[in-house]
């Protein structure tokens, strides 16, 4: 499957360079209509299935996809419209809420860390750890008063939330190490079209249900989310654990180049059905000629 656009253009391996100014919440469309989107991604679909059956068989390798944006960005729809083709079997999806008394009573990782998906699945991750230094930074009464971290003052946030940047480097790279690869997604939506969204839930009454009074006072932060979400991606993005800054204006646009970039990624991980042992090959025949002559 092939697209006309260079996935380059938004994977993001190096963060010192990444300026969240410079990248675009539009571009020109990758399909030409409703029917090529449809067609394009089906085959998106097929063909990641096809790449998770092999890991599955395989059972050497995960993957881990991270979905991070804010509020009405369409992670949810992006989700669904990409992986509603794979094998549930193989596919695990969490999403995280606001942190239950038990996760509370546990390190910052330990409720994303004890999901991670085994190797032979592709976990994802509807908001994940980097919860921990976007929200909790915005909001820093949280970690503060709600998380009960001995030490955590107001004037030690600043060195807090650069070790969790930290740590979340170091988990990655430790899962990349073991077999599962992770690929990081910013759907980045613009200030404008969220507020589109946000204004067609109010007026849609299948949609009320998704709107929340709080979606919009943490507009009145979007300056401070876009620094926090451009530090995280600075922060963390490596060659092995890269990030994807899509453009979230448009949602077809954005669920193709999210395909696109999965498609990607999997393909490098040399995916294939195992081959079998000779001796195992032999027992293969054995049996079948056992079947054939029933």
């Amino acid at each position: 499957m092939k697209l006309k656009l260079d996935l380059e253009d938004f994977r993001v391996p190096d963060g010192r360079p990444f300026r969240i100014k410079k990248a675009r919440t539009k571009v020109k469309d990758v399909y030409r209509d409703d029917a090529h989107y449809e067609s394009l991604i089906a085959e998106f679909r097929m063909e990641i299935d096809d790449l998770q059956q092999k890991m599955y068989a395989q059972n050497r390798q995960g993957l881990l996809l991270v979905f991070q944006a804010m509020d009405a960005a369409g992670k949810d729809s992006t989700i669904k419209h990409v992986m509603s083709g794979v094998n549930t079997q193989g596919v695990e999806v969490h999403a995280f809420k606001r942190p239950t008394d038990d996760e509370l009573d546990h390190d910052f990782l330990w409720r994303t860390t004890r999901v991670l998906p085994p190797r032979g699945r592709i976990g994802i991750f509807n908001r994940s750890y980097y919860e921990e230094v976007l929200v909790c930074r915005i909001h820093p009464e949280i970690v503060t008063k709600i998380q009960r971290l001995p030490g955590a003052t107001t004037k030690s946030l600043k060195k807090l939330f650069a070790d969790r940047l930290k740590d979340i480097g170091n988990l990655e790279s430790y899962c990349h190490r073991n077999g599962i690869r992770i690929v990081k997604f910013f759907l980045h939506v613009s200030k404008e079209e969220q507020k589109k969204r946000f204004l067609a839930r109010i007026d849609t009454p299948s949609k009320n249900w998704k709107f929340e009074e709080g979606d919009v006072k943490e507009r009145s932060h979007w300056k401070d989310y876009m620094v926090a979400y451009e530090d995280a991606i600075r922060t963390t993005a490596t060659d092995e654990c890269p990030w994807y800054v899509v453009p979230a204006d448009d949602k077809k646009n954005m669920r193709l180049i999210v395909s696109a970039a999965i498609l990607a990624e999997m393909q490098t991980m040399k995916l294939k059905y195992p081959e079998l042992p000779e001796e195992q090959k032999k027992h293969l025949q054995a049996a079948k000629r056992l079947l054939l002559s029933e």
